[in-house]
C-alpha cells in the first residue's frame, strides 16, 4: 500500500489562483443582477463589509494552518485544537458543501454547451466535464493548479474588461438605451439604499455567499512548496483582490445602468459589453460562465478529496481513502468523489427545483458552519499560544469575536427570510446529526 505523503508541487501563483477561483463563480457573472435588483447600490458597502469579515477569518484560518506547516489541512488543525469530533464534524459539512455547489456548477456545463451544440444531450457534457478533471487530478497536484490558475485568469481577465470598459463609459459619458452613463447612477434612483435597511441587511446573504470557496487555501498547506510563504502572501492580498473585483464590477455595472434598470434575465455584464457593441456579447459571457463552472468542479474534485484523505488519516473515514499514488495523488478518495459527484448530478436531473434549491442553499449556510469551527478552534489556539506566532491574527481577540458576531448575525438574518429559514433550520439538523453519528463511531473523542 502505498506511503499517504502528499507532494508539495503547489506554486504561489498556484496557491493564490485556486483561491480566487473558489471565491468567483457563476454567481457574479449571472447572478449579480438579480442582487443588485433586490439591494440597489448599497450592496457595493455590503461588499465591502464582508470582504473585512472574510480577511479576518482567512487570517485565524492562516495562523491555524502556520502553527504547525507539516499540517495537510485546516481540518488537520481543528482536530489539534478542537478534538476529533469537531474534525469529523467540520471534515463531512465541508466535503458535502463542496459536493452539491459542485452539483449546481457541473449541471450548469450541460446548458451552456447546449448554447454551441443543441443537438447534445445534457448529460453528456457534466460526463465528459467529470472525466476529464478527474484525469487532470490524477496526474498531479500541480497540473490541478496549473489548470485552476488559467480558469481562475480568464474570470479574472472578464472581470477587469467590464471594470476597464466601464471606466471609459463613464469618463466619454457614454449615452445607453437607459441613459448616459454616470457615478450619479449610484445615488439619483431612490438614493443609496434605496430598498432601506432591511433590503442592505438581507444583501449580506447573498454576498457572504459570494465568498463561499476562498478557504480553500486551507486544504492546500500539504501541498504548497513554501508554505511558510505562499499561504500568507495569498490570505494577505486575496481579500483585497476580490474586493476590488466585486466592488469595481458593481460600480461599473451600475454607472453604465442604473440599477432599477438592470435586466434579471440576461447576465450585466452582457448588458455593458453589448451596450458598446461588443459582438457576440452573450457568446463571450457563455464562455466565461463554462469557464467558471468548470473551475468550481475543478476545485470541488481537489477540495472534496483532500477533505477526505485528511478524515481518512485522522479515522473518521474508512482508511483505504488515505492512501496516495507514487505522484503524491490520493487516487481513492478522489475517484470516489467524482464518481458520487455525477450520481448527484444524474440525481439532480430527477430532483423537484424545489428540492434541489433546498439543498444547494443549505450546502452554501453550511459553509458558515464551518467558518464558525474554524473561528473557534483559532480561539482556542490562542488561549493556549505562550508567544506570538509568526503569522498572528490581526487585532486579536476584537477581530476575531467580531468575525464570529457577524456570522451569526448573518445566520439570524436568514431566519428571518422566508426564502431561507428551512434551509438554516435543516442546516442546524445537518451538523448536530452529524456530531451524533460521531458517538457510534468507534474512534475515541480527544475532547
Amino acid at each position: 500500500m502505498a506511503q499517504a505523503k502528499l507532494h508539495r508541487d503547489l506554486k504561489s501563483r498556484h496557491v493564490t489562483m485556486i483561491a480566487i477561483g473558489g471565491a468567483i463563480g457563476t454567481g457574479l457573472f449571472l447572478g449579480s443582477g438579480v442582487a443588485i435588483k433586490q439591494t440597489g447600490p448599497a450592496i457595493i458597502l455590503s461588499y465591502l463589509i464582508v470582504g473585512i469579515i472574510t480577511f479576518f477569518m482567512m487570517r485565524a484560518l492562516g495562523e491555524l494552518i502556520l502553527a504547525d506547516p507539516d499540517q495537510h489541512s485546516f481540518l488537520e488543525a481543528i482536530r489539534t485544537q478542537l478534538g476529533n469530533r469537531w474534525e469529523f464534524v467540520a471534515g463531512w459539512t465541508y466535503w458535502a458543501c463542496w459536493l452539491s455547489l459542485a452539483m449546481a456548477d457541473l449541471t450548469a456545463t450541460g446548458i451552456y454547451l447546449k448554447y454551441w451544440f443543441p443537438w447534445l444531450p445534457q448529460w453528456v457534457g457534466p460526463l465528459l466535464i467529470v472525466i476529464l478533471l478527474m484525469l487532470v487530478n490524477l496526474v498531479n497536484v500541480g497540473l490541478f493548479g496549473e489548470l485552476e490558475s488559467w480558469f481562475s485568469m480568464i474570470k479574472v481577465i472578464a472581470i477587469v474588461a467590464l471594470i476597464v470598459v466601464g471606466l471609459v463609459m463613464i469618463v466619454m459619458h457614454m449615452r445607453v438605451d437607459s441613459g448616459t452613463v454616470s457615478l450619479n447612477n449610484l445615488t439619483s434612483h431612490g438614493g443609496f439604499f434605496p430598498r432601506g435597511w432591511w433590503g442592505f441587511l438581507q444583501s449580506f446573504q447573498m454576498v457572504v455567499f459570494a465568498f463561499v470557496g476562498v478557504e480553500i487555501v486551507g486544504l492546500t498547506a500539504g501541498e504548497t512548496a513554501q508554505p511558510e510563504r505562499d499561504i500568507p502572501k495569498a490570505i494577505n492580498t486575496l481579500p483585497v483582490r476580490i474586493g476590488l473585483f466585486y466592488i469595481g464590477s458593481m460600480i461599473a455595472i451600475m454607472a453604465v445602468y442604473p440599477w432599477n434598470k438592470i435586466k434579471t434575465d440576461v447576465s450585466p455584464f452582457v448588458q455593458v459589453f453589448a451596450s458598446i457593441g461588443i459582438p457576440g456579447a452573450a457568446a463571450i459571457l457563455n464562455f466565461v460562465v463554462l469557464t467558471a463552472a468548470m473551475s468550481a468542479t475543478n476545485s470541488a474534485i481537489f477540495s472534496t478529496s483532500r477533505s477526505m484523505f485528511a478524515m481518512a488519516e485522522a479515522g473518521n473515514a474508512p482508511k483505504r481513502l488515505g492512501t496516495v499514488n507514487k505522484k503524491g495523488v490520493p487516487y481513492r478518495s478522489l475517484a470516489l468523489s467524482s464518481l458520487i459527484l455525477f450520481a448527484v448530478v444524474i440525481l439532480n436531473y430527477l430532483m423537484p427545483a424545489a428540492i434541489f434549491n433546498i439543498v444547494s442553499t443549505v450546502s452554501t449556510i453550511n459553509f458558515i458552519g464551518v467558518w464558525l469551527i474554524i473561528m473557534w478552534a483559532h480561539l482556542v489556539y490562542r488561549k493556549k499560544q505562550k508567544q506570538v506566532s509568526a503569522f498572528p491574527m490581526p487585532g486579536f481577540p476584537v477581530t476575531s469575536w467580531l468575525t464570529i458576531v457577524f456570522y451569526f448575525l448573518v445566520l439570524v438574518i436568514l431566519l428571518f427570510i422566508p426564502q431561507t429559514q428551512l434551509a438554516v433550520i435543516l442546516s442546524i439538523l445537518f451538523i448536530g446529526g452529524l456530531s451524533l453519528i460521531y458517538n457510534l463511531l468507534p474512534i475515541a473523542d480527544n475532547n
